[in-house]
């Protein structure tokens, strides 16, 4: 008798919920994002025997090279990043206002679809909406969800052509 395969991971998904967390991190501690990402791929990445999932602030499958290419992204270009995302929040609720786990989640996505063109940009969308809805169960993930289709449209428009 075989046992069954193990169920396949999401390690994209899980590589852009350590780079929110890294981002939130780095941001609240001060610590540089290079400081950030060696400590999540050094204690946080992975599974360790003896140690839990996401429910212990680890992330157990995760794809390390798209994590710290999120962050070194999000971080490199965080000025251009925040004046881009600006443009789309209301004059009221400037980035500066808004959770600082949302403000993470925003960069991150927004340094994916800016730099990169694969996955297409309504999958990258879905994949922040997913872990906004992880993160939060108010009103930020329909905030989440307007500010990333309007960043998408701004930072892709060719993955939304008719």
């Amino acid at each position: 008798m075989t046992t069954p395969a193990q169920p396949r991971g999401r390690p994209r998904t899980g590589a852009r919920v350590a780079a929110v967390q890294a981002l939130f991190q780095a941001e609240a501690s001060g610590d540089s994002p290079e400081t950030v990402l060696d400590q999540f791929i050094r204690h946080r990445l992975g599974q360790m025997p003896g140690q839990g999932g996401f429910e212990d602030g680890r992330v157990p499958e995760a794809d390390v090279a798209l994590f710290a290419g999120i962050v070194r992204r999000a971080a490199t270009n965080s000025d251009d990043l925040d004046a881009i995302i600006g443009t789309h929040l209301a004059e009221a609720w400037p980035l500066a206002k808004l959770d600082p786990v949302l403000r993470a989640l925003l960069r991150a996505a927004a340094a994916e679809l800016r730099d990169g063109r694969e996955p297409p940009a309504r999958v990258v969308i879905r994949e922040y909406l997913d872990i906004a809805h992880g993160f939060f169960t108010a009103e930020e993930p329909r905030f989440a969800a307007g500010v990333l289709d309007a960043l998408a449209r701004t930072l892709r428009p060719g993955d939304f052509a008719a």
